[in-house]
């Protein structure tokens, strides 16, 4: 076959143009590999919670029984201060003159200190409820007695007794060392009565105080005392284990013939001494028996502090009564319409040798 150039141009005109309108593809590079995934992080560990502290009840009894003892004793002090404050130049006078005076009877000396100024304020409200004159004259005080008493508390009888023994006779009280452990109730018991004692020198100058221990209670006073006077102490020696103790301290000190004159909260006939202790009170024919056991004699017996209103079931026990109220005003005038406690009287006698 003929080609002529012409249509060779014509071919290869076109080739070229086909080549043009479809050029050859364009290799690219592949894409770079993801880099490789770090490891998923474990979570954290959270933190355990703190345990609670471990409370020990009977740390946190004592923890409160301390805080109420600095509260009870920084109370003590301020009333003793103003107490000590009362006693100025006019009441100073009328204690000396009512130590000098001379009375008739034990029972007018007694009278007569009843209607002094030197009494601490509301002691006098417990008179109609206590009968002070007619308890004292049942036990046979005279001024010229030698007494021990037992336990002067806040010094309610102590207030009595001293303006009547302070010229024939002698007063001796039984109290808690002072000085003794700061944690102790006894201690701020002692220094109770040191600050009493401290307010009027006039008075109380010539009371000698016998320091007791709780544990080993000791008076020394072997038969040289008339008359040993336990007024509602009884409860709490037995609620110690000290009852044979005390009572046997005080046929000790008595002088044959001498007077051991108990006033204690009287349980119901049927009481557990050792429940009833508990409560403040004791069942008499119990104490009585105790105290024959120890060598005394029951001479007579007095319902001069008896009181029938008095139920003996209280949540508090005696305490819920007049003058403790220890449950505040919660039926309050219930309670004081009750009174204080019933109370036996019991005079018991160390007989002659």
């Amino acid at each position: 076959m003929h080609i002529t150039s012409r249509t060779l141009l014509f071919v290869l005109t076109g080739a070229l143009a086909a080549c043009a309108s479809n050029p050859p593809p364009v290799e690219t590079a592949p894409p770079p590999p993801p880099p490789p995934q770090a490891p998923a992080a474990e979570p954290a560990a959270q933190p355990e919670a703190a345990a609670p502290p471990q409370v020990d009840p009977a740390e946190e009894k004592k923890k409160a029984e301390l805080a109420k003892l600095a509260e009870d004793t920084k109370a003590m002090e301020a009333k003793a201060d103003q107490e000590a404050a009362r006693f100025d130049d006019a009441l100073k006078a009328e204690v000396k003159a009512l130590v000098a005076a001379n009375h008739p009877s034990a029972g007018a000396a007694l009278r007569a200190a009843l209607k002094s100024k030197h009494r601490a304020p509301g002691n006098a409200e417990r008179d109609a409820a206590r009968h002070p004159v007619e308890t004292l004259e049942f036990f046979g005080l005279k001024p010229t007695s030698t007494v021990v008493e037992l336990g002067a508390g806040e010094g309610w009888y102590t207030e009595l007794l001293a303006p009547v023994l302070a010229k024939k006779g002698k007063l001796v009280i039984t109290a808690f060392d002072p000085n003794g452990p700061a944690e102790s109730r006894n201690t701020l018991y002692g220094k109770r009565v040191k600050r009493m004692l401290e307010k009027s020198p006039d008075l109380f100058g010539k009371v000698d105080v016998v320091v007791i221990d709780r544990d080993d209670p000791k008076l020394g006073i072997d038969g040289k005392a008339d008359l040993v006077l336990a007024i509602r102490e009884a409860h709490g020696w037995h609620r110690n284990g000290k009852f044979d103790t005390y009572v046997a301290e005080a046929f000790k000190a008595l002088k044959p013939g001498g007077v051991f004159g108990i006033v204690q909260h009287r349980a119901k006939p049927d009481a557990n001494p050792d429940e009833s202790a508990k409560q403040g009170y004791l069942p008499e024919a119990w104490v009585i028996q105790k105290v024959e056991s120890a060598g005394f004699k029951l001479a007579t017996k007095s319902e001069v502090n008896a009181n029938p209103k008095d139920t003996k079931d209280y949540p508090e026990g005696v305490w819920t009564l007049p003058p403790n109220f220890r449950l505040g005003d919660k039926d309050r005038a219930r309670y004081a319409a009750i009174g204080e406690s019933d109370r036996m009287t019991l005079k018991f006698v160390k007989p002659a040798r």
